[in-house]
């Protein structure tokens, strides 16, 4: 594939055999980020499980400090007075009796659904089409919870949902290039701070096999995981 100009002279700046600091790729990621908008800037983390067995799946959430830069719309499910809780606490949107309907028929202006467990049997009926696209509640990530008003307060405040994928890779968002490398690292931090915490115990060998963080137009830059140590 024929890479564009911006995107040739900025691969020239990273040595693509060395994994660095974070602190420096992250510097290198701000600096190739040279698209005319915000770039996001997201980590790849490959580890040494395999995803097609459920004792070695890693999933969880974690509320990034610097958050992503990004404004999210969240959508609750919740019935009696929680359903004023999600109101004070902001949510933007709070399912009502044609919610369904409107999501089935293509309704998708929101980023996070919230549920309380007691209405996981409605939101179950939208499984086919919130769980392609990553949105479907899920305890592990805290979006299924009696607890609605904190779990709104953190989505806005910039938790992300981290989970492998079928080539045993997480991918997130960790912030934009105008954070600058340390609010960066910050975020870098706590993301992996969590995925080591999440090890599976039936995880053999080496844990965390690669890192890589990269900007949206950008090209990938190898990030050393030696300090985290699995």
């Amino acid at each position: 594939m024929k890479q564009g100009k911006k995107y040739v002279d900025s691969a020239k700046l990273i040595d693509s055999t060395k994994a660095y600091d974070a602190n420096e790729a992250l510097d290198l990621v701000c600096q190739t980020a040279k698209a005319k908008f915000d770039e996001t800037v997201e980590l790849h983390i490959r580890l040494g499980v395999d995803s097609r067995h459920a004792d070695q799946q890693v999933r969880g959430a974690v509320v990034l400090p610097n958050g992503t830069g990004k404004t999210v719309r969240t959508l609750v499910f919740a019935k009696g007075d929680k359903i004023q809780a999600a109101v004070d606490a902001g949510s933007d949107f709070v399912a009502d009796d044609d919610t369904v309907k409107k999501i089935t028929d293509g309704w998708m202006d929101f980023d996070v659904v919230i549920a309380t467990p007691d209405m996981m049997g409605v939101v179950g009926r939208l499984g086919k089409v919130l769980g392609p696209r990553g949105l479907m509640p899920n305890p592990k990530a805290g979006t299924v919870t009696p607890d609605v008003a904190k779990a709104v307060a953190e989505a806005k405040a910039g938790k992300i949902e981290y989970r492998l994928d079928k080539s045993n890779i997480i991918h997130c968002p960790i912030g934009k290039a105008s954070f600058g490398k340390d609010k960066l690292e910050e975020n870098f931090n706590a993301l992996m701070d969590a995925v080591v915490k999440a090890k599976p115990a039936a995880a053999k060998g080496t844990y965390l096999k690669s890192c890589t963080v990269s900007s949206t137009m950008g090209p990938g830059v190898k990030v050393s995981t030696v300090k985290f140590g699995v």
